[in-house]
């Protein structure tokens, strides 16, 4: 996703109160007979699908934050236990943006919130993606040596968990497959250096599209896959802009890798705009039917109508449970979530 976001003072001023939150503080998990970190353990590739500690093919259903700079006050106590508890998520992705404001401007600020975050997750039993969201430039290696330090970071962190996987390149665009396989060979032995046993998710090239976004499609990766064990590769689409080909493309996919869509929303490629549901749905089976995990576009009360809340839930503190405080869009993704069979 592409835009542009106002900070607020309280959401400043809530990034250094979530960084120095400790689980001790935190509610409880989520209510089902257990949680999808206790059901499923660490997860592994087996094949093309995510299995879990059994060595069965699990499909994870969860939503994104919004960047992390402009955001936090959408991710708190409250929020988080509403995700896991009444929206019956089994995954966060907490989007740390490198630039427009994020990573880069204050480094150990947003690692601190990335490792909050990531702990309060895990306090809920939910699998967490740590996505490092570069998105310009579209090069991931422009941001080599600042990712190498924050999964460094991170993986030191929380390398004891089984419920984290790492994504480690947003949206990669403008840039070669060969280039981002590149990248990823470089930074994959970082985090496998530190934590041996946890997925990582490789951005496609192309807005991870598999290259459609730019005339291309998935066979460059199935012909020059990355050089990893216990990889998945990323796709994201907006349903209103994203049609048959990126949908056709997404199911040709799957069948040759491990797929996993960290990123899409049922509105147009700016995450604004009327919601296309028909198309969303036709997404979602295609998704149920070959085990492919989704996290959908984005928990938080931005202006546009992609992120579920309305605008203004989160300067309010909530209310976060049911359907009042909740966009078509968020009404619509919370039932699917809520519907769906257990892992």
């Amino acid at each position: 996703m592409r835009p542009v976001r106002l900070a607020t003072a309280l959401a400043t001023a809530l990034v250094a109160a979530l960084a120095t939150a400790t689980p001790s503080a935190l509610a409880t998990p989520s209510t089902r007979a257990a949680t999808p970190v206790a059901a499923n353990g660490q997860l592994t590739v087996c094949g093309t699908k995510l299995c879990n500690h059994n060595g069965k093919a699990v499909q994870l259903r969860g939503m994104s934050s919004h960047g992390t700079q402009w955001y936090p006050h959408c991710l708190t106590g409250g929020s988080l236990d509403a995700l896991a508890g009444d929206w019956k998520a089994d995954v966060l992705r907490v989007s740390t943006y490198v630039q427009e404001g994020g990573y880069e401007t204050d480094p150990k600020k947003y690692t601190d919130l990335a490792h909050s975050l990531i702990e309060q997750a895990t306090a809920r039993g939910m699998y967490v993606i740590v996505d490092w969201h570069m998105l310009s430039p579209g090069d991931p290696h422009a941001n080599l040596a600042r990712a190498r330090t924050f999964f460094t970071e991170i993986a030191k962190r929380h390398h004891g968990k089984s419920n984290v996987l790492y994504e480690i390149a947003n949206e990669p665009s403008a840039v070669s497959w060969s280039r981002v396989k590149s990248y990823a060979e470089q930074i994959i032995p970082v985090i496998r250096n530190i934590d041996g046993n946890a997925p990582v998710l490789v951005g496609t090239r192309a807005w991870s599209s598999f290259g459609v976004s730019e005339g291309a499609d998935e066979r460059e990766v199935v012909n020059n896959p990355v050089k990893a064990a216990n990889i998945l590769y990323t796709f994201h689409f907006y349903a209103a802009s994203h049609r048959e080909e990126y949908l056709d493309t997404l199911a040709r996919a799957a069948e040759k890798l491990p797929v996993f869509v960290t990123e899409f929303g049922t509105q147009n490629y700016a995450g604004e705009g009327a919601n296309d549901f028909a198309m969303s749905q036709k997404y979602l089976d295609l998704m149920a039917s070959k085990k492919i995990s989704w996290v959908n576009w984005n928990f938080s009360d931005d202006h546009r109508s992609g992120a579920v809340f309305k605008t203004g839930t989160c300067d309010k503190g909530g209310p976060w449970t049911g359907t009042a405080p909740l966009k078509p869009a968020g009404v619509w993704i919370r039932e699917r979530m809520r519907t769906a069979d257990d892992f």
